[in-house]
């Protein structure tokens, strides 16, 4: 036997002992794993997540090997909950809600936020007014109604009240005549549009990546006649610093291949399957951007400081 057959016999074998490894491995997790969950915060009204979303975890099931469900969290807290509990295994954070769970002790690891069309991975917390309001600027709106999201949203709660305190207005509750946290950034943008609020905190990212443009799109928002609203019905009167994208995140003590599993198929997903990622953001978005938990020190630090503007007011 030459030794250039003994190196080909020696590679093919411990290829093999490779592959059977992996495979033993992988069906260790599933074993331990046979479904997973994947939850989802409440952006807009559950039937639009689940319109949304649906098609990306039937991809995740397919190449996971494995079912994976569906969650449409309540709120921001639901998904803290249940990852702190190990009922969710995969999530979609928003920056303020995921350095929440990092503060409680979540064992939760980033992975990936979303890289937008042009490359960036940010977004902006923007107050909105009815263009036909009188209202031009936060000094204009003392005594009005502010609609929030929840009070673990990013854009709709914690950067607002980072921003308020920048502009000498450190208690929100104290300034406004009644602050509501409307539970999602739709019902943030419909309370506005119905006169609920004058004010309404929201994410935006560009003209055509936001909320209020998805809502628009849809038809989602009326005037009193019953006419669709557009664009030029709505005014920004204060945009915030850069904010980091959402990560997507996984528990922690989850196996190793398990995660690795889950994070291939997120970065391949664009490639694999194209038109499930672009329902996500209606094809707003370029892809998986990888990321890492240390990225939301920074938030942490946010979140903390927003913390304390409320231990002072109640102080």
């Amino acid at each position: 036997m030459t030794m250039n057959r003994r190196f080909l016999i020696a590679s093919i074998a411990a290829l093999t002992v490779s592959i059977n490894a992996t495979s033993v491995s992988a069906q260790e997790w599933k074993t331990k794993y046979p479904e997973l969950t994947f939850a989802v915060v409440p952006a807009e009204n559950a039937s639009g997540v689940t319109e949304r979303w649906t098609p990306f975890v039937d991809y995740l099931s397919k190449e996971l090997g494995v079912k994976v469900n569906l969650r449409i969290a309540n709120d921001y807290a639901a998904v803290i909950e249940g990852q702190r509990s190990g009922a969710i295994q995969i999530a979609s954070y928003g920056s303020a809600s995921f350095s929440r769970a990092r503060i409680t002790g979540v064992n939760t690891e980033a992975f990936a936020n979303d890289r937008n069309k042009d490359g960036s991975t940010g977004y902006y917390s923007m107050l909105f007014v009815l263009a036909k309001s009188p209202y031009k600027s936060v000094d204009d709106l003392k005594g009005k109604n502010l609609g929030l999201v929840d009070p673990n949203s990013t854009s709709g709660n914690n950067v607002p009240r980072f921003e308020l305190n920048k502009m000498g207005i450190p208690d929100a509750e104290g300034y406004f005549g009644k602050v509501v946290f409307t539970g999602s950034h739709e019902n943030a943008l419909l309370a506005l549009a119905q006169g609920t609020v004058d004010v309404a905190a929201n994410q935006w990212t560009a003209e055509n990546d936001s909320t209020l443009a998805q809502m628009l799109t849809k038809g989602m928002l009326k005037n009193a006649d019953g006419s669709a609203m557009k664009k030029d019905d709505f005014r920004i009167i204060h945009k915030s610093a850069v904010i980091l994208n959402g990560p997507y995140a996984v528990l922690g003590d989850m196996p190793a291949d398990l995660k690795a599993a889950i994070e291939k198929a997120f970065f391949e997903a664009p490639t694999k399957n194209k038109e499930a990622f672009d329902k996500l953001s209606d094809g707003q978005k370029q892809d998986f951007a990888p990321a890492t938990t240390k990225d939301w020190d920074g938030t942490i630090e946010l979140v903390r400081f927003v913390d304390s503007l409320r231990k002072k007011k109640g102080s």
